[in-house]
Formats: C-alpha cells, sequence, structure tokens
C-alpha cells in the first residue's frame, strides 16, 4: 500500500509539472494586447534621415492602431540621450527604438532588463559582446547607392553622346557629414555604380562636419557645382544640395540623386532618382515578436547575427523612390530593375561585384592600411553597420 501512496504521489507530480509547462508555454505563446513603444530621434521630420525613420513609426500605427502606445522623443543629441531613454523606459515602454548613434544605448540597455533597446547600427558589431536586451539593426545601404550610381552614369553618359559635357568632365560630387565607414562605403558604391557605365568617371568629396547644416552643405554643393561636378548627392540631413542643384541648373546642367527622401518636390528638375534604408521590416518585425512573446530574431526577414539584423533589396530594406523619367537617360528603368534583379539573386556574403576592380584605397583611420580590390570586398558580411572605409587612390578627391 505504501508503493501505492508513493508511485501516486510521483504520478501527481509529474501531472503537475507538465501542467505547470504547459500553462507557461500557453502563457508564453498568447499574444499581447498592447504594446508601449518608444521612439528616439537624434533629430526631427523636417530632416531627410528623421522623416525617412519616421515612417516605420507610421507604418507601426497603421498595422496595430490602438493596441501600441506611442511615445516620441525627438531633437535629441548623442551625448543628451539619457534622461529621454530613461524616461521612456520607466514609463512603460516595452520597447524603444533610437535612430543616434550613441554607445549608452548599450550601456543603460542592462539597467531595464524587461525593456527591449533596438538601435540603428553605429559601429562593426560583429564579434561584439552585448546585453540581451539589446539590438543593432540597418539596411545594406551601398545596394541603394550602386544602383543610384548606374541612373546617375546613365545620365553622365548621355550628357557625353549629346556633347553637354566631354569624357574629362565626368565628375560626380558628394556632400559628406563625417569620414566614417558608413559614408565612404556610400560614396565608394555609388562612384563604382556611375563607373560601371562611364568607366572614366571621378569623384569629388566634402565635409561638411555635421549632419545637420542647411548653410554647410548648399555652400559645399555650390562649391562641388562650380568645380565641375555634373551630378551631386548626399549623406547629410537637409534639402540644402538639392535646393543648391535646382538653383543652379537656370544656368548650367546639374543633376541631383538624393538619399533618405526624394527631393522631387523641391528640385522637379534636377532630382532624378532616390535610394533610401526601409526601416519599416525591422520595426514591424520587432514588435511583432513583441506581441507575440517572441525573440526579437526570430522574426526578423533578414540577415541575423547575435542581436544584430540587416537586409539589402532582397528583403526590403532597401528601396529605390521616384525615378524622374523626363530626365532619367533612356533605358534607365531597365537597368535599375536588372541590377537591383541582380542583387536579390546573389546570395548573402557574395556580393562581391560592387566594390571590384582595378582600384587601391587607404584606410581613412590608417594610412598604412591600404587594400587593393581586384578579388572583391563583401560588404556587410556580418554585421549590419558598412565597414568599408578606404578611399579609392586617383579616382575620389577629398576637398579641403
Amino acid at each position: 500500500m505504501k508503493r501505492i501512496y508513493i508511485a501516486t504521489a510521483v504520478t501527481c507530480s509529474i501531472i503537475l509539472a507538465l501542467l505547470i509547462v504547459l500553462f507557461r508555454f500557453l502563457n508564453l505563446t498568447e499574444e499581447r494586447e498592447t504594446l508601449k513603444v518608444g521612439f528616439v530621434y537624434d533629430n526631427d521630420e523636417s530632416t531627410s534621415y528623421t522623416y525617412n525613420f519616421s515612417l516605420a513609426k507610421d507604418a507601426l500605427e497603421k498595422k496595430y492602431g490602438a493596441r501600441v502606445e506611442i511615445e516620441t522623443c525627438s531633437n535629441v543629441l548623442d551625448d543628451e540621450m539619457e534622461e529621454p531613454l530613461r524616461t521612456l523606459a520607466e514609463d512603460g515602454c516595452d520597447i524603444i527604438f533610437f535612430s543616434g548613434y550613441s554607445e549608452l544605448v548599450k550601456e543603460l540597455a542592462p539597467d531595464y532588463p524587461n525593456v527591449q533597446f533596438c538601435q540603428t547600427s553605429y559601429m562593426d558589431m560583429a564579434n561584439q559582446t552585448v546585453p540581451a536586451n539589446y539590438h543593432t539593426f540597418k539596411g545594406e545601404a551601398y545596394q541603394g547607392r550602386y544602383v543610384s550610381g548606374i541612373v546617375a552614369g546613365l545620365k553622365i553618359k548621355q550628357m557625353i553622346a549629346e556633347g553637354s559635357i566631354t569624357e574629362d568632365e565626368a565628375i560626380v560630387g558628394f556632400v559628406a557629414a563625417f569620414p566614417t565607414s558608413e559614408l565612404i562605403s556610400g560614396y565608394t558604391a555609388f562612384l563604382l555604380g556611375v563607373r560601371s557605365q562611364v568607366p572614366q568617371a571621378v569623384m569629388r568629396v566634402i565635409y561638411t562636419e555635421t549632419w545637420s547644416s542647411y548653410a554647410e552643405e548648399k555652400k559645399a554643393t555650390e562649391r562641388l557645382i562650380d568645380e565641375g561636378c555634373v551630378i551631386i548627392t548626399q549623406h547629410t540631413d537637409t534639402i540644402a544640395p538639392a535646393v543648391a542643384c535646382e538653383e543652379a541648373s537656370e544656368k548650367k546642367e546639374v543633376y541631383f540623386i538624393s538619399y533618405n527622401n526624394s527631393m522631387s518636390e523641391v528640385a522637379p528638375c534636377t532630382s532624378i532618382v532616390t535610394s533610401r534604408i526601409c526601416w519599416e521590416p525591422y520595426v514591424l518585425g520587432a514588435v511583432d515578436a513583441m506581441f507575440k512573446n517572441k525573440k526579437i530574431e526570430s522574426a526578423i526577414s533578414g540577415n541575423v547575427r547575435g542581436t544584430d539584423a540587416f537586409a539589402g533589396f532582397e528583403s526590403g530594406w532597401v528601396e529605390m523612390l521616384d525615378l524622374n523619367l523626363q530626365i532619367a537617360a533612356p533605358g534607365t528603368e531597365e537597368a535599375v530593375n536588372a541590377a537591383i534583379e541582380r542583387f536579390k539573386q546573389a546570395k548573402h556574403g557574395k556580393v562581391d561585384f560592387v566594390y571590384k576592380g582595378d582600384y587601391e584605397g587607404t584606410n581613412y583611420l590608417d594610412p598604412s592600411d591600404t587594400i587593393e580590390l581586384s578579388r572583391g570586398y563583401v560588404e556587410n558580411e556580418n554585421t549590419s553597420y558598412p565597414t568599408f572605409g578606404y578611399v579609392l587612390k586617383d579616382i575620389i578627391t577629398i576637398e579641403e
């Protein structure tokens, strides 16, 4: 009889344990009714970068409606973001998205283990040890830059054929904020896209040393135009380069390629196309994971390395917008579609056709570190942050 009691007790214990496990499983998989989501912007929606990022918030509101409560903090400088981040976390946000570049986000995450912190990547995340509730993400922008370069190259090719410029005048200009690998990666991909159509094309770059200064960006653009650049693009935040091109076009032929936000309204006569990082796939995927009590990375359609995620055209993380067929060269639309398809068909880690050719480059941080690209360089192979930081010899000039 004692053995029967013991067996019964053991059986009951096992059943109870199974019920507890089942309850926990059901509790974990049951979808949450509401979420509180925070957004922290390093600028406001009047600037291209922040406006582009805010489209993800709009998509979130459209998809979930009243199920998401959203709090937004704008114009938060990188060295001043601790207070707004803590405020959002302590106000009950379940997940916070930050568009700026600051180490503080990673440092604050362990203080709020029940809050997920998602930051646009600002450094090479490969082999980085980070808190479990800290995540980074970014679209593979170099893909859009390269396709934009093809568009620019076809226009220059047309200008040469029509006699508007000579081959020696195939010069493109780039207005850049800072000399970082992210920007160098972008303007190099753009130039190599141009050179896929016009092999003799060269580039001139001016750094403004600020992300957002209308005056500095316009002055830099005007200087590049005066120096003979026939197509301008940028990695800064204001509309100034587009405005400068539109104004200059009244006296000379010059065109503009935009980034992050279409400039077709600001520069209808000169803006040819736009490439943008599309933040919506990550933000919607991360919030969907939170609703379903899942790990964020399990719901992301892209390349995942730990808590770092990235993708290109193949997953909709990069887009081309507003191709202006009125001024684009004939055949541009077909060329754009073919280039995008080439990226989509390439296996991740095998896109070696962008940074490839008879080129040599020097690391912007270390002159003793050089590279030659005969075998190609694979960007975003293991990290969301762009790592190509080599200035190409002879074809890229950094203006003082």
